[in-house]
């Protein structure tokens, strides 16, 4: 297949397995039978990314060994940005805010890359694009405030924590693109967790991992939610993602977040998460401002 062709369904499929990550998320954490998480935020974030690492470092080693030292800088701030510190903060963010929120709010990352790439990466765009951008933004703020008055018992401050990983997310592509074009996908998204891997054991232990019930029903039904998230969430993901930045653009690859609403949201209103009209209308103003910006075409960087 094409490349013109299969960018399209890398970006179908992208979209259905982040799209589902979120309520992969919130059942990780869980809840025992005092209402109280049965893994921490840092414990989850850690886990998540320990399991991932050792799964690709397992298969992708020999496609690792092959990057040059010239690169390994980049490598480690693209697994910094673009896993290390958006696992740690989704994990967060998800014990005040619902997941069909964070899956909401995460579809800014075309928005975002938009405005790193014209202010960092020297990345030029049009009258279009920025109408997109400051619509999307509107939206963004008007599904926060929708949210405080739906759910005045939710924390919506934590919503700052899910723009905080698009940044990173939108970071990363820019870097993957500017700097990584030539590196093999596999040997991407190895390299990232050869970095952060050391340093999510760190995490991990200092979170008082070890004194986890490994052995016990609740913490085993996290784990087998973490498993799946490990598997298709970033392993698989973030080798596709790696090659579909490569083979388009940062703003083209970013437009995963198309779906990723409407996949969360339904699995947000299936786990019974409590959603009113105006966050449905907030959720289509990011959404069209989404395309706004991904449709229009980039002006030149010297213009």
């Amino acid at each position: 297949m094409d490349d013109s062709k299969l960018k399209y369904v890398y970006l179908v499929t992208l979209s259905i397995i982040w799209g589902s990550s979120f309520i992969l998320i919130k059942k990780a954490l869980g809840q025992d039978g005092n209402g109280n998480l049965v893994l921490e935020p840092l414990q989850l974030g850690a886990l998540r990314t320990m399991i991932s690492g050792t799964i690709l470092i397992a298969i992708g080693w020999k496609s690792f060994s092959k990057t040059k030292r010239k690169d390994w800088p980049w490598l480690a701030l693209s697994g910094l940005l673009g896993t290390f510190f958006p696992a740690f903060l989704f994990a967060y963010a998800q014990t005040e805010i619902d997941s069909a929120i964070s899956a909401i709010l995460n579809s800014t990352v075309p928005l975002i890359t938009l405005i790193l790439g014209a202010i960092v990466f020297g990345i030029g765009f049009s009258k279009k694009q920025l109408l997109g951008v400051i619509i999307g933004l509107t939206g963004a703020v008007g599904l926060v405030l929708a949210g405080m008055e739906n759910n005045p018992e939710q924390n919506y401050l934590f919503a700052g924590l899910i723009l905080i990983a698009c940044t990173c997310y939108a970071s990363n592509v820019n870097i993957i693109k500017r700097y990584l074009q030539e590196i093999k996908p596999l040997a991407i998204a190895t390299a990232n967790f050869v970095f952060i891997l050391p340093l999510a054991i760190i995490v991990f232990l200092s979170a008082d991992g070890a004194s986890i019930e490994f052995t016990s029903e609740p913490v085993l039904k996290s784990l087998g939610f973490i498993l799946v998230l490990c598997l298709f969430g970033t392993v698989a993901a973030k080798i596709m993602f790696n090659k579909l930045v490569q083979i388009t653009s940062p703003v083209f690859a970013s437009s995963v977040t198309y779906l990723m609403p409407v996949i969360g949201l339904t699995w947000g209103i299936l786990d019974g998460e409590d959603f009113n009209i105006w966050q449905f209308v907030a959720t289509a103003v990011i959404i069209f401002a989404v395309i706004l910006v991904t449709s229009a075409k980039k002006k030149p960087a010297s213009d």
